[in-house]
C-alpha cells in the first residue's frame, strides 16, 4: 500500500513538472501573441466551453456527487460565454493607455504559467473561468484538479485545449494534471515556472498556495448572511432566497448560509419561503442538524456538502415533505456556541429575528466575525438610507442588494466583473477583495518620458567631503604645536 501511494506521488510529481515545463515552452510564443490572435482563441475556447456546458455539467454532478446537473450546465455557461462576454473587450497586448499630460505609456506584459487549484464544488465552471482568464492575459496555465473531480476538470480542460489549439494556440499552453496528490499539486505550486497561483478551495489549500512564496490569489469562506429589512418586497425576498440556497444544493461560496429577518416581516417572510420549498425544522431536528451538519471539531461533514434537502434531512434522521427544498434552522447564538452559523456548504440555513435594522446589522457583522470576513452580505430593502449602512459598516468586498447570493456575487444578476474566484480582501487573508478577472493576471510596464529637469542639488557631488578651510587649519596646527611644548615641559 505504501508503495502504491509513493509510486503514485512520484508519478503526480512528474506530471506537475512536465505539464509546467510545456505551458512554459508554449507561452514563450503565446506572450508574443497579438490581440487578434489572443481574441480568436479565446472566443473559440468560450464557445467550445459553452456548447459542452450540458455535458460537462452532468459528468461534474455525476463524479462528485454535488449539486444539481441542470445549474452546473448554468454555471459552465456563465464560466466560459458569460466570462468570455465580460472581457472580450479588455486590451491585453501592447499599449493599453497613454496620457500626453505625463508622457506616460502603460504597456501589457504577461505573467508566465499560471497554477490554478479547481474545487470540487465548482470543478468545471471554474476551469473554465480561469483558462479563459489565464490565456486573454497571454499566459499560460496548468489546472490542478481536486481528487474528488479530475475526470471532469480534466475532461472541461481538453475542451478548451482541442479549441484554442485548433485556432492557433500552441499545444501545452493550456494542461490539467490527472495523476492527482498533495505532493504534485505542491510541486506544481512550487515550480520554477508558475509565475502566480489561482486557488479557489477550502481554507487549507488557499493557505498552502500562500505559503509557497509564490505571488497567489486566494478566496475565503463567504459565511454569508441576508438581512431583510421591513421596507423590502417580500414576496421577492423569500422566493430569491430559497431559490439562491436551493441552487446548485448551496455549492457556490456566496449562497445564503443565514437569513436576519426584520421581526415585523418575519412571519410573513417566512410564509412565502415555506411557499417557495423552505421546511422550518423544530428544536430536535435542528439540535440533530448541528450534530450532522459539521464534525465536534466544527470541521463540514462532506457526506453532506451539496446534497439535497431531502438528502441532509435523512443523514440527520428525520423525514420532510417531497416538496421541500431546503432546510431552515431558527437559531438564537452565533459564533462558536452554534455551529450552525457558520458557512453550510449545503441545503441548510440559519434564521434569526432582529428588531430593526441596527440588530441586523449587528447580527450581520457577527455572523461575518465567525467566518465569512471580507466575502460577501445580501440586503433586502429599498430604504436608500439603510442600504448604505450595509454599504459602508460591513466588513465584506461585496454587498449585494434585492438580488441572489450565488448568481448575484459572481457577476450574473449585478454589475460586478464575472468571476468564479471571489477574493475576500486583506479582512479575509487575500491579497484583493475583487472578483478575480484577466486584468488580475497582466502585468502593466511603464514608458516614462522625462517631464521635468532635475533639480540642481541633484549634481552635486556629494561622495568627496570638503576640505577644512585655512583658518581651521591654522588652528588645528597651533593645537597640535601646544601639545607637543606642553608634553616636552612635563618630560
Amino acid at each position: 500500500m505504501k508503495t502504491a501511494m509513493l509510486d503514485n506521488d512520484l508519478s503526480s510529481i512528474q506530471e506537475a513538472r512536465d505539464l509546467a515545463n510545456a505551458a512554459h515552452e508554449a507561452w514563450k510564443t503565446w506572450s508574443r501573441a497579438s490581440q487578434a490572435e489572443v481574441d480568436r482563441v479565446c472566443e473559440a475556447m468560450a464557445e467550445a466551453g459553452y456548447q459542452a456546458s450540458e455535458r460537462i455539467g452532468r459528468m461534474a454532478q455525476e463524479e462528485t456527487g454535488y449539486g444539481v446537473a441542470a445549474h452546473k450546465k448554468l454555471k459552465n455557461e456563465f464560466g466560459s460565454r458569460g466570462v468570455w462576454q465580460s472581457i472580450r473587450d479588455l486590451r491585453s497586448v501592447g499599449v493599453l493607455r497613454h496620457d500626453p499630460d505625463r508622457r506616460l505609456y502603460e504597456i501589457a506584459s504577461p505573467m508566465g504559467v499560471v497554477t490554478a487549484l479547481v474545487p470540487s464544488t465548482n470543478p468545471t465552471s471554474t476551469a473554465f473561468n480561469k483558462i479563459l482568464i489565464s490565456v486573454k492575459a497571454r499566459n499560460g496555465i496548468v489546472i490542478a484538479p481536486h481528487p474528488a473531480a479530475v475526470r471532469c476538470t480534466h475532461e472541461a480542460t481538453r475542451t478548451m485545449a482541442t479549441a484554442a489549439e485548433a485556432a492557433g494556440a500552441p499545444q501545452g499552453l493550456i494542461g490539467c494534471m490527472r495523476q492527482v496528490s498533495l505532493p504534485g499539486t505542491q510541486e506544481l505550486m512550487r515550480h520554477r515556472h508558475t509565475a502566480i497561483i489561482l486557488a479557489t478551495g477550502g481554507t487549507a489549500m488557499v493557505r498552502a498556495a500562500h505559503s509557497t512564496g509564490k505571488p497567489a490569489y486566494g478566496v475565503g469562506p463567504g459565511n454569508v448572511p441576508v438581512y431583510v429589512d421591513r421596507s423590502a418586497d417580500i414576496e421577492k425576498a423569500g422566493r430569491y432566497i430559497v431559490a439562491s440556497k436551493a441552487f446548485d444544493f448551496s455549492t457556490i461560496c456566496a449562497t445564503e448560509q443565514s437569513v436576519i429577518a426584520d421581526r415585523p416581516v418575519a412571519g410573513r417572510l417566512a410564509e412565502v419561503m415555506r411557499a417557495e420549498g423552505a421546511y422550518f425544522t423544530n428544536p430536535q431536528e435542528t439540535d440533530a442538524l448541528r450534530q450532522t451538519v459539521f464534525h465536534p471539531d466544527r470541521s463540514i461533514n462532506t457526506a453532506i456538502v451539496g446534497k439535497s434537502a431531502a438528502h441532509v434531512a435523512a443523514y440527520a434522521g428525520f423525514r420532510i415533505p417531497p416538496e421541500a427544498r431546503i432546510l431552515v434552522t431558527p437559531l438564537r447564538k452565533v459564533g462558536k456556541d452554534e455551529p450552525l452559523s457558520l458557512e453550510k456548504l449545503t441545503t441548510v440555513l440559519g434564521w434569526y429575528e432582529v428588531d430593526g435594522w441596527e440588530q441586523g446589522c449587528d447580527t450581520s457583522i457577527a455572523i461575518l466575525e465567525s467566518g465569512g470576513r471580507g466575502h460577501t452580505q445580501i440586503i433586502y430593502a429599498s430604504d436608500d438610507r439603510i442600504i448604505m449602512a450595509f454599504g459602508l459598516e460591513k466588513p465584506v468586498f461585496r454587498i449585494l442588494v434585492n438580488t441572489m447570493g450565488t448568481l448575484g456575487a459572481v457577476g450574473l444578476t449585478t454589475g460586478v466583473m464575472p468571476s468564479m474566484t471571489l477574493g475576500p480582501g486583506g479582512l479575509g487573508g487575500a491579497i484583493t477583495g475583487d472578483n478575480i478577472t484577466a486584468a488580475h493576471l497582466i502585468n502593466i510596464k511603464r514608458l516614462a518620458y522625462a517631464t521635468a529637469a532635475p533639480p540642481l542639488e541633484a549634481f552635486q557631488r556629494g561622495d568627496i567631503p570638503a576640505g577644512p578651510s585655512p583658518e581651521e587649519v591654522e588652528r588645528l596646527v597651533q593645537q597640535v604645536v601646544h601639545e607637543v611644548l606642553a608634553t616636552r615641559h612635563v618630560g
